[in-house]
């Protein structure tokens, strides 16, 4: 009898472990923007969290100025690129106003 509830409850935790539902939530698809919105943002927090460690006597002064100068560069390049990609979305260009445009 013990042998029996043993295997019931075994096979019922194997069923709970490994079952896959037909229908399964992946969450919404990430575009390129949304992207690079999280990535501002971090690097923003980067960039916080860089000047309160500086105040606080973590780093020298060189290894400040290269590490902010690294991620300044950084939030430019994706801030361009956000631009780029919202100004694309605002003014979607066809295929006839492209021609001869290198792509």
């Amino acid at each position: 009898m013990t042998l029996i509830i043993c295997g019931l409850v075994t096979l019922s935790a194997l069923f709970y472990v490994f079952y896959v539902p037909g229908q399964i939530y992946t969450g919404a698809a990430k575009t390129r923007l949304a992207y690079l919105r999280e990535r501002k943002e971090a690097v923003y927090d980067n960039l916080r969290d860089l000047n309160f460690e500086y105040k606080a006597g973590k780093f020298p002064d060189s290894d400040y100025q290269e590490m902010k100068t690294s991620l300044e560069d950084e939030a430019a390049a994706i801030l361009a690129e956000i631009a780029r990609l919202e100004e694309a979305a605002a003014n979607p260009v066809t295929l006839r106003d492209r021609k001869g445009a290198r792509v």
